[in-house]
């Protein structure tokens, strides 16, 4: 039998600020919870105000932010607990850092035009950053590396967030992180 801590795996989904991220991650969970899988979601906007309570969203704070995001995800799997990631981490580095430190590693692209996520826009970053020029938000003043060689990549500006997750499971049983048969529970 497989120890608990082989059998975790970390899912990263990143995508521009408004791409359909944090949808995705709620369904993948969904997803996970039926078939009996418990999920620590680890939400760049909630893990910011206990790591960066004033953000400044510059380079220097960026990476020390995304070490930290990687460092826990890393934490966590090792400990048998599964994660998802949701996070833009618009550098590929950080991305690669969080890779490198788990062994069962999955990079979502959620692939949005960026005029989609301007009309999305829950937040009002996009229209912030446009009216006042100032801020460092991916895709207007700060760059997005798109990921170069994504294990997935999914539309969030026309599939189904539901179609999406099951594609993100389907991924994890190929890659044999997941078992084919989800348990039953009775």
């Amino acid at each position: 039998m497989a120890s608990r801590s082989s059998s975790a795996f970390a899912v990263w989904i990143t995508g521009l600020p408004a791409s359909g991220k944090s949808t995705l991650a709620a369904a993948v969970e969904e997803q996970l919870a039926a078939r009996g899988i418990d999920v620590a979601v680890l939400e760049s906007d909630e893990l910011r105000k206990v790591f960066t309570p004033d953000p400044h969203y510059d380079e220097q704070e960026r990476d020390s932010f995304y070490r930290q995001i990687a460092y826990v995800g890393a934490l966590l799997t090792r400990h048998g607990v599964p994660v998802i990631l949701d996070a833009t981490a618009n550098r590929r580095a950080y991305r690669e850092r969080a890779r490198q430190q788990i062994p069962r590693f999955l990079e979502v692209y959620v692939d949005s035009p960026l005029e989609t996520c301007i009309a999305r826009d829950p937040k009002g970053i996009y229209r912030q950053a446009q009216s006042s020029g100032a801020g460092t938000v991916p895709g207007i003043q700060a760059t997005y590396e798109v990921p170069e060689r994504p294990d997935l990549i999914v539309h969030g500006d026309h599939e189904s967030s539901e179609a999406a997750a099951g594609r993100v499971i389907a991924k994890l049983i190929e890659r044999g992180y997941l078992d084919d048969k989800p348990e039953v529970f009775l």
